[in-house]
């Protein structure tokens, strides 16, 4: 059994853990205002983009249509983004993305289909490079900025620049939306060909220049706009997750230091005990 003195340090360790972990709860706090308010402020742009394309599209078919738009025709190379966070420390964020993202890879593989991987966060990197390390293309960092057009243009760039190239028929991007603070999904998203997600409801106008000029400078557009989203969507789930993960850790360090206070003292009441029972039996035995 632990002794008093070395479970008043160990009690000791666990309080500076809790400082620690409130300290960050709370920094966790103040930045999901400022990345929720950022995420919910490009919905709006993101989907007003994907109306205007969907108007677009409906008077674009044929050999006419955007390469980015009709697709290649074919569905044999696959190009999977993968977007977590740089950091951890917050409960299973980061590995739910990652196992969305093996779900689909290993979906594709089993299919027959060629799979690359590009990862944006050292999170997704590291997890997924033990298993796919021979099918990485290339890895980008989020860094400790908020995410911004600076981050994501390089990204869209490199993956416009390959598709182009005919390196790949269809990329997918893989993040967590943010519906809520104890709520973020995983979700699976096609980038190229691109869908068309209108509301359906579309309504009718002429364009000048025609519909193909549009689209062809709009949808490269669009990719940084989706790959922005997400990575702002990723950025408040982030934040969300790890401070309930950090809160849940604070409470437990509060019930272990609780336990251990009580375990001391009864170790102590013991020692006390068995020191007043060797006094007394010596007193008697004189």
């Amino acid at each position: 059994m632990a002794s008093v003195k070395e479970m008043r340090t160990r009690i000791g360790s666990v309080k500076s853990t809790q400082k620690i972990t409130k300290a960050l709860q709370m920094v966790a706090a103040a930045k999901l205002r400022r990345a929720q308010s950022a995420a919910e402020s490009a919905r709006p742009y993101a989907r007003s983009m994907a109306n205007v394309i969907a108007n677009l599209a409906a008077g674009v078919s044929g050999p006419s249509a955007p390469l980015l738009l009709a697709g290649t025709g074919k569905d044999q190379r696959h190009l999977i983004i993968v977007a977590t966070s740089d950091r951890g420390l917050a409960g299973g964020f980061n590995s739910g993305i990652v196992r969305a993202a093996r779900e689909k890879i290993a979906a594709l593989l089993a299919t027959g289909k060629d799979v690359k991987i590009i990862t944006i966060g050292r999170k997704g990197r590291d997890q997924l490079k033990r298993q796919y390390g021979d099918r990485f293309l290339e890895t980008f960092e989020v860094g400790i900025k908020p995410a911004g057009l600076a981050l994501v243009k390089p990204i869209s760039e490199k993956v416009l620049e390959m598709y182009r190239g005919g390196n790949f028929d269809v990329v997918t991007l893989i993040y967590s939306a943010f519906k809520s603070v104890v709520t973020q999904t995983p979700t699976v998203r096609q980038l190229i060909p691109a869908l068309v997600e209108g509301s359906g409801k579309a309504a009718f106008y002429d364009y000048e220049p025609d519909e193909d000029t549009i689209l062809e400078a709009l949808l490269p557009q669009n990719i940084s706009v989706q790959l922005l989203t997400a990575l702002l969507e990723n950025q408040a789930g982030f934040f969300a997750s790890q401070m309930a993960a950090m809160d849940n850790a604070t409470r437990n360090a509060g019930d272990m230091i609780k336990a251990l206070t009580i375990q001391m003292n009864r170790t102590r009441q013991a020692q006390i005990t068995k020191e007043l029972i060797e006094i007394i039996s010596g007193a008697a035995a004189v």
